[in-house]
């Protein structure tokens, strides 16, 4: 398995679990909306008020699991980060490609964008016999 075929079973998913840590140290999830770019980086909007936002702000360690149809996932951990300026808009070009509606939500007070980068991934894929589970480190 090469990262174009985790991009392609990635890229493939439009929703995902996002894992955070609160300020007291406590496990958090989340269901978000993503979109995939070819280095395996995560994007997802949120709003201020969420409480992501602020686990993030304070935290960026993030986890995600994506893919639960069959046993088919992938997990991935990695470090959350919110870009500005020019880079900001790339990232917003390859969310606003997975998700139409995105550019209406600009609107919305506090609206936020995070980037996942992943440090690690895990493929697994239980549907087939024996099963292949394979590693990446970044």
């Amino acid at each position: 398995m090469t990262t174009a075929d985790l991009f392609k079973f990635m890229d493939g998913h439009k929703l995902g679990v996002l894992g955070s840590i609160s300020g007291e140290g406590a496990p958090q999830s989340a269901l978000v909306g993503i979109a995939v770019t070819p280095e395996l980086e995560i994007i997802f909007d949120t709003v201020a008020s969420s409480r992501k936002y602020a686990n993030l702000r304070a935290n960026p360690a993030a986890s995600f699991v994506i893919g639960w149809a069959g046993e088919v996932t992938v997990q991935l951990e990695g470090r959350a980060f919110q870009p500005t300026g020019a880079e900001l808009a790339r990232y917003q070009q390859v969310y606003f490609a997975a998700w139409p509606d995105g550019p209406n939500r600009l609107s919305w007070p506090g609206i936020a964008y995070f980037v996942v980068q992943p440090k690690w991934i895990r493929y697994s894929d239980y549907d087939q016999r024996p099963p292949q589970i394979e590693e990446f480190s970044f």
